[in-house]
């Protein structure tokens, strides 16, 4: 039986995972056309590759439809609930680094840190009588952070794109959502929060618990484990 091995089939999170898996001796590559899902691995016998999206690939770990996966930490710590207990970090892959963050408008001048946002998010309640909204694709992650942090009545909405946008839109007043750069923060005139980090994200290769691994299979783990220092 053979390993499958989930890795992003495109732009840069794909190259970059080819270039990482290429330094240890594994040539990772597509066959046929850019529009067709397959590839080969080539250094090992018995790994087969699965080009999914970054986004599907925390889904098919849980599952155990799929054994390795690379995706970034932030999506496995959203996706998978209990995530630590259904998959398994083989490596850091040193690329893809981007900061889930809590941003506020950058004319909040008295908002600078968590315990800011509670008191203008208890007075902004009072003042228009329903809660502060924070868009957001990261309920889970945003909802812990902020419990843990103390802050109450707000309330989460969903953004699946230009999240930063949605403060000048009118449809938030504060956003909780990836950055790597801080160039869009400021383009649409928001400021990072001082405490306001929630996670340090990644690209990562994970190892899926609940996948079936038999002797062939955890005899193909161990050569890829010493290939990359794991």
């Amino acid at each position: 039986m053979s390993i499958r091995l989930g890795v992003p089939s495109k732009g840069r999170l794909m190259e970059k995972t080819f270039d990482w898996f290429g330094a240890r001796g594994l040539e990772i590559r597509r066959t046929g056309s850019d529009r067709e899902y397959s590839g080969a691995v080539d250094g090992i016998d018995g790994i087969d590759l699965v080009l999914l999206s970054a986004g599907e690939i925390p889904r098919e770990l849980n599952a155990g439809r799929i054994h390795l996966g690379v995706t970034g930490t932030d999506l496995v710590r959203e996706r998978i609930p209990g995530w630590d207990q259904q998959v398994e970090v083989l490596a850091p892959m040193g690329f893809g680094q981007a900061d889930l963050i809590v941003a506020v408008p950058k004319c909040w001048a008295d908002v600078e840190t968590l315990d800011d946002l509670d008191a203008a998010a208890a007075a902004f309640r009072r003042v228009h009588g329903h809660r502060m909204r924070i868009a957001t694709k990261y309920h889970r992650l945003v909802r812990e952070f902020l419990r843990e942090a103390g802050v109450a009545d707000y309330q989460l909405v969903d953004s699946q794109g230009a999240t930063e946008g949605t403060v000048k839109n009118l449809t938030a007043e504060a956003v909780a959502d990836i950055t790597s750069t801080g160039e869009t923060l400021r383009a649409n005139h928001l400021k990072l929060l001082s405490d306001g980090t929630i996670h340090r994200s990644q690209a990562t290769l994970f190892r899926a618990r609940r996948a079936p691994w038999g002797p062939a299979e955890k005899a193909t783990l161990g050569a890829l484990a010493a290939r990359i220092g794991g």
